[in-house]
C-alpha cells in the first residue's frame, strides 16, 4: 500500500476539490485571526478565572491552510484519547482501511458422529473484537461443519483476544461459553438477542479443558485447518474504537503495529509534523506520559481525511458524528455534523476534530485540557464550537466529506456469517 506520505499534488487538487479546502500538511503558526483570537482568548479566560493556568491549556484552530488561532498550539501536552487519533492513522497507514486480521480455526483429530475427536485449536492473529456475537457465529460455524462436541481440549495459541479480555485462558474460557448456548451467561444471552432474527444458538459442547500454548514453549500436534474467521475489516474496527474510546482495541492495534514509539513515529511522518510533537508510550492515551501538540493532532486529522477520499470513506468513517453517534460524545452540546474525538484522564479532558461552518468551511481544532472539574472542561469546549459556527454560521445540511459512507451501524455488523470461511468439510477433515 503506498504510504500516506507519497500522495501526490494533483491527487490532493481532487481532494481540494471535494471539500472547498485546500487540505495542508502541518500549518505553521502565523499571525491570528482577529475575531477567532478574541474568541479563544474569552475561552482562555474564563478558564483562568476557575484557576486554570493559561500555560496548561493547548488549543488549535486552523481552517484549510490557514492558521487561525492558538495557545500552547505547538507544545506536546498530555492528550488522553486522543492519542487514538495517532493510533488510527499509524493502523491505515500500516494496513489500509480494508485490512481483516484473520483467526484460523483448527482440530487434531477427525470428527465421528458429531464430535471432533480432539483438539479445538484456536490461532489468534490480532483481531482486537471478537465478541459474543463474533464467537456465537463462530460456534454456528462449527455446527454447520457436523460438529456438536469436542472430545478433547480448547487449545489456545497465538494473538487472541475476546470479549477485550487479553489474558488468552481467559479469553478462551469465554471463547468456550460462546459456543455452547447451554453454558451462556445473561450478557451472552442478552447479546444474542441484538442477532438477526433466526440465528441459530450454537451448540459445540468442549469436554476438556482451555489450555494455552504458546510459541517457542511447545509444538502443538498436526492440525487439520477447519475456518478462517476474518475479523471486520479495519476502519469499521476503528469506527468502533473511536466512538466508544475502548482502550483494549486500542492498545492491541499498537501493540500489533510495534508499540507506542512505533506509531508515535509513523503518525508523526504521515502528518508531516516535527517528532517531538508526538511523544507516546501507548496507543490508548492511558497516562499523562502520551503527550500530542495540538497542532499535530490537527495535522493527523487532516491526513486521515485526505487518505480516506481516495478510498470512497470519509473521517466520518472512523469518528463520531455530532448528532449520530452516541459513546463518548452522549449528552454533548458539540455542533451537529461535527466529527470528532474525545479525551479524558483523571485531570485531563480533550476534544479534537472538525465542525462544518457556512462562510469558512471546515474549520479544524483541538483542545487540550488540564484541571479536574471535567464536566466544566467539556461545557466550555462545546461552547467554544458553538461560538466558532456562531461567527461562521451554521451548514443547512451535512457535507458529503463530513458523512459516513454508510449510515448503518457498525455494531449491526458483528457476527455476520460471511465472515467465517470453511476450509474443509467434515468429509474432507475425516479424509485428511
Amino acid at each position: 500500500m503506498a504510504g500516506l506520505s507519497r500522495v501526490n499534488a494533483s491527487s490532493l487538487n481532487v481532494v481540494n476539490a471535494i471539500t472547498g479546502n485546500e487540505v495542508p500538511w502541518a500549518v505553521m503558526p502565523g499571525e491570528p485571526d482577529a475575531a477567532t483570537q478574541a474568541t479563544l482568548q474569552q475561552y482562555l479566560g474564563d478558564l483562568d478565572r476557575q484557576g486554570l493556568a493559561e500555560s496548561s491549556q493547548g488549543v488549535w484552530l486552523q481552517t484549510g491552510s490557514h492558521f487561525l488561532a492558538s495557545n500552547q498550539g505547538t507544545t506536546p501536552l498530555p492528550a488522553a484519547s486522543l492519542t487514538k487519533v495517532a493510533t488510527s492513522l499509524a493502523a491505515l497507514e500500516t494496513w489500509g482501511p480494508d485490512h481483516q486480521f484473520e483467526t484460523l480455526i483448527s482440530a487434531t483429530g477427525p470428527i465421528q458422529d458429531g464430535a471432533l475427536q480432539g483438539d479445538l485449536v484456536i490461532q489468534g492473529g490480532g483481531d482486537p473484537l471478537i465478541v459474543w456475537e463474533e464467537a456465537i457465529a463462530l460456534g454456528n460455524a462449527l455446527n454447520r461443519l457436523g460438529i456438536a462436541k469436542v472430545t478433547g481440549n480448547l487449545v489456545i495459541t497465538g494473538d487472541f483476544l475476546m470479549n477485550f479480555e487479553t489474558k488468552p485462558d481467559k479469553a478462551g474460557a469465554l471463547l468456550k461459553q460462546a459456543i455452547d448456548a447451554n453454558s451462556w451467561s445473561n450478557e451472552a444471552a442478552y447479546q444474542y438477542q441484538k442477532m438477526p432474527t433466526g440465528t441459530p444458538r450454537p451448540h459445540v459442547a468442549i469436554a476438556g479443558s482451555v489450555q494455552v500454548v504458546n510459541y517457542g514453549v511447545g509444538l502443538l500436534p498436526k492440525q487439520i485447518l477447519l475456518l478462517r474467521h476474518h475479523s471486520l475489516p479495519l476502519s469499521h474496527i476503528l469506527k468502533l474504537m473511536n466512538i466508544y474510546s475502548n482502550n483494549v482495541i486500542a492498545e492491541s492495534l499498537a501493540n500489533s503495529l510495534g508499540g507506542g514509539t512505533v506509531v508515535a513515529q509513523q503518525a508523526a511522518i504521515a502528518a508531516g509534523v516535527p517528532q517531538d510533537e508526538v511523544r507516546l508510550r501507548n496507543g490508548s492515551g492511558l497516562g499523562t506520559e502520551n503527550q500530542i501538540s495540538p497542532r499535530a493532532i490537527c495535522a493527523m486529522f487532516t491526513t486521515i481525511q485526505r487518505y480516506l477520499q481516495f478510498r470512497n470513506l470519509t473521517i466520518a468513517d472512523l469518528f463520531p458524528i455530532s448528532g449520530m453517534d452516541g459513546g463518548t460524545i452522549d449528552y454533548r452540546k458539540i455542533p451537529q455534523a461535527a466529527v470528532v474525538k474525545t479525551g479524558t484522564l483523571n485531570d485531563v479532558s480533550a476534544l479534537a476534530g472538525v465542525v462544518p461552518t457556512r462562510d469558512r468551511g471546515f474549520v479544524w481544532f483541538a483542545m487540550l485540557n488540564r484541571g479536574t472539574d471535567l464536566d466544566d472542561l467539556r461545557d466550555r469546549q462545546d461552547q467554544l464550537l458553538q461560538a466558532i459556527v456562531k461567527q461562521w454560521g451554521a451548514v443547512s445540511t451535512r457535507p458529503l466529506p463530513l458523512s459516513p459512507s454508510n449510515v448503518q451501524p457498525v455494531s449491526s455488523l458483528l457476527g455476520a456469517t460471511d465472515r467465517n470461511e470453511a476450509v474443509r468439510s467434515a468429509m474432507e477433515v475425516n479424509a485428511h
